[in-house]
C-alpha cells in the first residue's frame, strides 16, 4: 500500500484489509494524491466499497471497530495472522507491513518512530478514518505511543504487547559495562575497514537485530536509542499492557513502569511467556485479553 505524501516524501506501506489472510483474497490498487495503494480483501463486494475516504460511513453501517495491527522489529503482518483470525468477526482488521519490513520498502530517510507515527496519522486523517484501536508488538508499540501522544484524535484505545520504548534500569556496574561496550563498538565501526574482519567484529559486538538490520541499520540505531517516557505522559486513551513474565527483550518491569506513567492503563503479565512466545505458545491468553479489549473499547 502506498501512503499519501507526507512532508513532500512518499511513504510506502503494505496494507492487509479485512479477511485477506484467507485464500481467495482479492487484490486491487487505487490512487490517492497520485500515490498507489494496494489492499487485499476476501470478497470483491468489500473491495468495491473502498476508497478509504468512505470508510467512516462504511464502518458506521457495520458498527464494527477498526483495528490497526503494527508488528515488531524484523516481523511482518504475517506474524499477526494467528491472532487476527479468531478475532475476525469482532472488527475490521488492517495489518501493516511497516516501511522496511515485509513487502514495504525502507523509508527514504533514517526515520525515528515519530516519522512512522506522523506518516500513519496522515494516512488515517486523509482517508477519514474514525478513531481506531491500535494493537502493537514491541516496535509497533513504540509507533503506537508516538501516534497516541502526537495525534490523540486518531487513536481510540491501544493494546501494547511486549511494548518497547523505555530505557532499562541498570546498576552502576552494568551502566559502565554497556557504556564501554557501546564506545568500543562505535570506535570499531568507524576505524576498521570494510571486509570480513569488520563483519566478524560487528557480529560479536552488535545485537542480533543490529546484525540482521541491513539497510535498516541506521533506523534501528535511532529507534533503540529513543526514550519515549515523555510521550507516555501525553497518552490519554485507554491502554491495555500485556507482557511475558520471562521477557528479556522488553522485561515485564517495562509494563509496570508504563502502567505508572499512563493514567488510564491496565497491566497483564503472562506466566512462563517471553518476548516472542506471547504471540506463539501464549497467544490463546493474548487472544482472550484482546477480545475483552475490543469489547470494552470498540
Amino acid at each position: 500500500m502506498r501512503l499519501s505524501s507526507y512532508k513532500g516524501v512518499t511513504e510506502s506501506f503494505y496494507l492487509i484489509t479485512k479477511q485477506s489472510f484467507f485464500k481467495g483474497a482479492h487484490v486491487q490498487d487505487f490512487q490517492i494524491h497520485g500515490t498507489k495503494f494496494t489492499y487485499h480483501a476476501t470478497s470483491k463486494d468489500f473491495t468495491d466499497k473502498i476508497p478509504f475516504k468512505n470508510i467512516r460511513e462504511q464502518n458506521n453501517e457495520a458498527k464494527k471497530p477498526i483495528i490497526i495491527w503494527a508488528h515488531g522489529w524484523g516481523h511482518t503482518h504475517q506474524n499477526w495472522l494467528p491472532l487476527i483470525t479468531p478475532l475476525e468477526q469482532q472488527a475490521e482488521h488492517i495489518a501493516l507491513d511497516l516501511p522496511g519490513f515485509g513487502q514495504s520498502p525502507p523509508p527514504p530517510e533514517d526515520w525515528g518512530t515519530e516519522h512512522y507515527a506522523d506518516a500513519i496519522a496522515a494516512w488515517l486523517k486523509d482517508n477519514n478514518f474514525p478513531p481506531v484501536l491500535w494493537i502493537g508488538h514491541s516496535f509497533g508499540c513504540r509507533v503506537g505511543l508516538q501516534i497516541a501522544a502526537r495525534h490523540p484524535e486518531c487513536i481510540k484505545a491501544m493494546s501494547l504487547i511486549s511494548g518497547a520504548g523505555l530505557k532499562r534500569k541498570r546498576s552502576p556496574l552494568k551502566k559502565l559495562y554497556f557504556y564501554i561496550r557501546i564506545k568500543l563498538f562505535k570506535l570499531l565501526r568507524k576505524r576498521v575497514p570494510e571486509g570480513t574482519f569488520k563483519d566478524k567484529l560487528m557480529a560479536k559486538f552488535g545485537s542480533a537485530d543490529y546484525k540482521d538490520a541491513g539497510a535498516m541499520r541506521k533506523v534501528f540505531i535511532r529507534v533503540v536509542n529513543e526514550d519515549l517516557t515523555p510521550q507516555t505522559q501525553d497518552v490519554q486513551c485507554p491502554v491495555t499492557l500485556i507482557y511475558g513474565e520471562n521477557d528479556t527483550e522488553t522485561p515485564a518491569e517495562f509494563g509496570t513502569r508504563l502502567k505508572q506513567l499512563i493514567s488510564n492503563s491496565q497491566l497483564h503479565i503472562l506466566s512462563d511467556q517471553d518476548h516472542y512466545s506471547v504471540l506463539q505458545n501464549g497467544r490463546h491468553q493474548v487472544i482472550k485479553l484482546l477480545s475483552d479489549f475490543i469489547k470494552e473499547n470498540g
